[in-house]
């Protein structure tokens, strides 16, 4: 019986598969190509100059084998990261030809085998010998996570990797080739991922996306070599997925829990990991209007937008009673706890402000501590709730606050998108830490529906041309020294102004930055295809 998937990918989101893609020193994207016809074009005397073959030489002198121009890398998004050019007619999809799996691989890699057949038109063939025509994959080799080999040679594709997802990537620069021109070069593709996470980030919260929808966006990331969705499901204005635990709580429209199932199984298919996202302590306003009693209030009696009392023990039930409810309904390798912009910590005087927080915290952590404490002891109590499970944690960081008497568990990946909040860190403060930190840059990687608070929708050329992995707060890169660190990125989609735009308008918006980004987390170096080729490149695929 197949083992479920999650349980072999969690190494695309644990911090140690950076280390690994760091030390990966691959050289540049193509092997240089020499002038003359196009690559798969048989040349020399038995051909015209048309490349067709000549006609019979009348002498009787036997006619030499043709041969062929050096090829080039295969166009795609994003670029292989090296190519060893040969001689040869390349590969294309012809009558009879199939996909298959080499012997013993057929549990893992069946799944790979019967979507590339599907898509290319050909045969599935379980656990056969290849022959001539046929694509052969199999789980080989050693290297880094989601690595992978596509050799094209003798009229075969031979796609091999050292893990499953790897294999997969390699199907889907088979898959691009033949779209963008109607065949696979001669030669052999190595490559490999810059960074382990990469990714798209939707607020389902403030704004409704059919499953239909949200599926679709897995196949283009899919496409993209991209491997994480990160569903932020709960706000102020909705909690959008069916709950038993809290019926109350959950609005119209939602997300059936069979429907996240049936997101969640195509995403295992095609090796995106979903990642949950219940934000607390604030941005609690649904949940909040179910349940008035555990709304923070001021030392007036003001009620605070989105932010439950972390004193009172009924709002820590509340939001683990959740966290349990759907951590099997997520069963992927990472969690997201949310912890960002707890309006408590935004007034001048928090202390003054809300006196039974910091009654709390003294009483919780002594005479020293203040209410960020206490927030950061919700934190890592949430994150105590949901590590068992064996799920990276992930929280925003101005959730991650400096000076307190606590501190953030080390296990809590930073996810940074902004400096411009109150209190917010550079992120050199988080790096110089030695945490582990993810890219989501509001500078380049925001798509705010409507534009508010001087956010504008990000372009693709902008994240091609000018954004980089280290590029993690405005537009200055901090040193090259913790590339390491840095795990990767994801284009955040957040529907702050739901009515903005629909949901076609959302997924053309998007297609060119993420695709422009997916480029940027395969390989952060220059791009050598110029913009308006990469444009035209992403039209044509």
């Amino acid at each position: 019986m197949r083992k479920p998937r999650q349980h072999r990918r969690v190494h695309v989101i644990a911090t140690a598969t950076a280390a690994a893609l760091v030390t990966l020193a691959l050289p540049g994207c193509t092997a240089a190509s020499e002038k003359g016809p196009a690559p798969g074009t048989p040349t020399g005397p038995g051909t015209s100059a048309s490349g067709r073959a000549a006609a019979p030489d009348p002498s009787g002198s036997p006619t030499p084998s043709p041969s062929y121009a050096l090829s080039t890398a295969p166009l795609t998004i994003p670029a292989v990261r090296e190519h060893e050019a040969a001689r040869g007619p390349g590969w294309k999809p012809a009558p009879g030809a199939r996909v298959v799996v080499a012997q013993g691989d057929t549990a893992a890699l069946a799944d790979e085998a019967r979507m590339l057949a599907g898509e290319l038109g050909l045969a599935y063939g379980e656990s056969a010998a290849p022959r001539a025509g046929d694509v052969e994959l199999s789980v080989e080799g050693s290297g880094p996570a989601e690595s992978y080999t596509m050799a094209v040679k003798d009229n075969q594709v031979r796609i091999n990797g050292p893990d499953e997802a790897g294999v997969f990537y390699g199907t889907r620069t088979l898959k691009q080739a033949i779209r963008g021109s109607g065949a696979a070069p001669e030669g052999t593709v190595r490559d490999a991922p810059a960074k382990p996470q990469r990714g798209l980030n939707l607020d389902i919260a403030r704004k409704h996306f059919t499953p239909d929808w949200i599926e679709n966006r897995l196949r283009e990331m899919a496409d993209l070599k991209m491997n994480q969705l990160g569903l932020h499901f709960s706000d102020d204005q909705a909690f959008r997925i069916e709950s038993e635990s809290h019926p109350e709580i959950v609005s119209t429209p939602h997300l059936t829990k069979a429907q996240v199932r049936g997101i969640v199984a195509l995403a295992d298919r095609l090796h995106i990991t979903v990642v949950p996202e219940i934000d607390s302590p604030g941005h609690l306003g649904a949940v909040l209007r179910a349940h008035p009693d555990l709304q923070l209030r001021d030392v007036n009696g003001k009620a605070v937008k989105g932010a439950v009392d972390i004193s009172n023990p009924a709002s820590a039930k509340l939001i683990d009673e959740l966290l349990r409810e759907y951590q099997p309904l997520f069963p992927g390798g990472a969690w997201h706890l949310g912890a960002d912009e707890y309006q408590a910590l935004v007034v001048r005087d928090p202390q003054a402000s809300f006196p039974q927080l910091a009654r709390a915290a003294q009483q919780r952590y002594g005479s020293s501590g203040r209410v960020q404490d206490l927030a950061t002891g919700w934190l890592n109590d949430r994150a105590d709730v949901v590590r068992p499970t064996g799920k990276a944690l992930k929280a925003w960081n101005d959730g991650f606050f400096r000076g307190g008497v606590t501190s953030a568990a080390k296990d809590i990946q930073v996810e940074y998108w902004t400096g411009k909040e109150i209190g917010a860190r550079p992120p050199l403060e988080y790096l110089r830490e030695g945490r582990k930190v993810v890219n989501l840059n509001d500078e380049y990687l925001y798509y705010v529906l409507g534009q508010p608070n001087e956010f504008t929708y990000p372009t693709g050329r902008r994240i091609y041309e000018q954004w980089t992995p280290l590029v993690l707060r405005g537009t200055t890169p901090v040193p090259a020294s913790y590339d390491g660190q840095i795990l990767g990125a994801r284009l955040a989609v957040w529907s702050d102004l739901a009515g903005a735009q629909t949901q076609d308008q959302v997924a053309a918006g998007i297609r060119m930055p993420l695709a422009a980004l997916s480029q940027k987390v395969w390989d952060a170096r220059q791009p050598t295809l110029p913009w308006d080729g990469f444009r035209s490149l992403a039209d044509r695929l």
